[in-house]
Formats: C-alpha cells, sequence, structure tokens
C-alpha cells in the first residue's frame, strides 16, 4: 500500500508520468471555463438582448468554435491541450519510445492532433447538446406539451429510460480508468488518450529550452534586414495572429486564477464565511394585488386561467408570485416576458411547478 500511496504523490521521475492530483487538475481547469463564461454571456444577454442575445442563442457554438482555434494551436505548438499546458504536461505519442520522444515544441503528429482536437473539443459539446435533448424531452414528456405519435412516443421514452444507464457506464469507464491509473496499472488516467494514441509526461528541460529557442528564433525573424512590401505585410500579419494568441494565451492564464479563487470562495465550506460578510437585513415581503372580484386581471372563478379565461388544464403555480395557470399558458408568456402575467415580479420557466391534484 505504501508504494500505491508514493505513486499517487509522486509520479516516475524515469518516465515523467505525472501524478492523479495534477491529470484530475488540469481536466477541471477547462471544465470551470465554460460555466464561466456562459454566466459573463448571460448576464450580458439580459441586461441588453439587442446586443448580446445572439452570442446567449449560439454559445455552446461560439465557445466550440473559440475551443478548437485554442487548443488547436496549443496541440500544434506545445503537444498539449490548453489545460495541460498550464500545468507544466505534454502528449506522447505511444509509439515512441523513451529515447526517440519528441520535443513539445514539435508539436504533434496530424494523425493524434486530429484525434485530440475531436476528443477535446468536438465530444464535449456533442454531450452538452445530448444532455439539453434528454432535458427539453422529458419536460415535453412529464407536460405533454407536444403529444407525439404513438411510435415516436415509444421510441423516445425507450431513450429517455435508458439514457441514466449509458451515462452511468460512461462515468464508470472513466473512474475504472482513473483508479487504474492510481494503482500503476495504466498509462492513461483517461480512455479518450488512450485513443487518442498519447499519453502525458511532464515538460522536460529540453523541452522548456526549444520553447525559448523558438520563441527566440520567431522574433528574430520578424526582423528582416530588407524586405518587399509583400514580406513586411506578411511580418505584420505573423505578428498580429502572435499577439492575438499571446493575449489569448496570458488572459486565459490570468482568469484561471480567478476562476480558482471564485470556485474556492463559493465553495460549501466557505459559505457560512460568505453568508456571515454579505449579511442584510431581511427585505420586507412583496405587496401582492388584492384580490377581488374588481380586479381586471383575475378572474372571479378560482378555477379559471387568467391567462386564457378557461378551466385550467395541467394547473401549474409560479413560485415567483404564486398564481396559478394552465402550463401552457405561463410557459409561453414567461419565456416571451420573462415576468408573472399578474404582478409583473421578474421570473424564469425553472420557476414554473407543475401541481397534482388527486383526481389526477
Amino acid at each position: 500500500m505504501a508504494e500505491h500511496g508514493a505513486h499517487v504523490t509522486t509520479a516516475s521521475v524515469a518516465d515523467h508520468q505525472p501524478s492523479i492530483f495534477e491529470v484530475v487538475a488540469q481536466d477541471s481547469l477547462m471544465t470551470a471555463v465554460r460555466p464561466a463564461l456562459q454566466h459573463v454571456v448571460k448576464v450580458l444577454a439580459e441586461s441588453n438582448p439587442a446586443h448580446y442575445g445572439f452570442f446567449w442563442r449560439w454559445f455552446d457554438e461560439i465557445f466550440t468554435l473559440l475551443d478548437l482555434l485554442l487548443q488547436q494551436h496549443y496541440l500544434s505548438k506545445t503537444s498539449a491541450s490548453f489545460s495541460e499546458n498550464f500545468y507544466g504536461l505534454k502528449r506522447i505519442v505511444m509509439e515512441d519510445s523513451h529515447k526517440s520522444q519528441r520535443l513539445a515544441s514539435a508539436g504533434l503528429p496530424k494523425k493524434q492532433l486530429w484525434k485530440s482536437v475531436v476528443f477535446l473539443v468536438l465530444l464535449p459539446y456533442l454531450k452538452v447538446k445530448l444532455e439539453k435533448l434528454v432535458s427539453s424531452l422529458r419536460e415535453e414528456d412529464e407536460y405533454s406539451i407536444h403529444p407525439p405519435s404513438s411510435h415516436w412516443k415509444r421510441f423516445y421514452r425507450a431513450f429517455l429510460a435508458a439514457y441514466p444507464f449509458v451515462n452511468m457506464a460512461w462515468e464508470g469507464w472513466f473512474l475504472v480508468q482513473q483508479l487504474s491509473y492510481i494503482l500503476g496499472k495504466a498509462q492513461h488516467h483517461s480512455p479518450l488518450l488512450r485513443l487518442a494514441g498519447v499519453r502525458l509526461g511532464r515538460l522536460t528541460v529540453q523541452d522548456i529550452q526549444a520553447m525559448e529557442r523558438r520563441l527566440v528564433e520567431a522574433y528574430m525573424m520578424q526582423q528582416p534586414a530588407k524586405s518587399s512590401v509583400r514580406e513586411k505585410i506578411k511580418s505584420a500579419l505573423k505578428k498580429a495572429v502572435g499577439g492575438v494568441a499571446f493575449s489569448l494565451s496570458t488572459g486565459l492564464s490570468v482568469g484561471v486564477f480567478f476562476l480558482q479563487f471564485l470556485d474556492w470562495w463559493y465553495s460549501s465550506e466557505n459559505q457560512e464565511t460568505i453568508k456571515s460578510l454579505t449579511a442584510l437585513p431581511t427585505p420586507p415581503p412583496p405587496v401582492h394585488l388584492d384580490y377581488n372580484s374588481d380586479s381586471p386581471l383575475l378572474p372571479k372563478m378560482k378555477t379559471v386561467c387568467p391567462l386564457c379565461r378557461k378551466t385550467r388544464v395541467n394547473d401549474t403555480v409560479l413560485a415567483t408570485s404564486g398564481y396559478v395557470f394552465c402550463y401552457r399558458c405561463v410557459f409561453t408568456y414567461v419565456r416571451s416576458h420573462q415576468a408573472c402575467p399578474i404582478t409583473g415580479y421578474p421570473t424564469e420557466v425553472q420557476h414554473l411547478i407543475k401541481l397534482y391534484s388527486p383526481e389526477n
């Protein structure tokens, strides 16, 4: 057991294999970047839907495109993804022996590079889209928003029933691989690395020196003694692209430290401290409209929906204000106006709660 514990904390110096803590930390890095950027875009879109609504509607596609450019740049220049390079790691081709390993500055071969891009960028995008599809199908199935034909109904209900088990098997596959890596039985902490034909290792002194020499050579090449207009334009474009890449890399590095600070600040262990520092007096309860027969917004019959003025179907309460509507009516209204139809309080679709009566 002591030998296994030593493998967890200190990796083998001979092959520069990283510890489980390093590989898990770099995995969680990009996982934290996505929700942080998504929250920023959501705040911007809510503050100015006309200007920033496009970025919110197409956030997944825009983030995937930027992630593709970022990962392709790092894989071709440092033989590592952004998060792996941040933690001083690199990807080593499985076919390479210890003596014939490529320097990190040479980049990955095309085959391993594009496999890595697919597993780093495309697979997470498809997973996010699949989770959103499952969530949408569950909501439609629960409230019967779009009653399907019997054939499709059986199909997607079977899909919804099978998805949790498929997801559990997927996560279990990763867990078994990580346990094998901890016990020294595997060279990969993730099965996706094995499928890409690479493994992780630490950057060596030679790798760092080669990267520094490459930066110096690039700087010297950007200062030719005599050059034509075409070469000057080419050099200016290279400088601009290099500047953008450097700015993006530096910004992400600074942002990573900020994200880690936020992760600690809003952790469950720190919640009590946050509450004590940010405690404010309890605000008074909101003033609701009086329920009387003279109110033009409220129907006289309590079983009538205030929106369609018909007997309610699929009773649903809006948690923001407490009023009850038909699900279809209030879902459509809240999605369009982001407010309660009666009180005008700001709200969202997730504040809708279906009510179940004994008759149902």
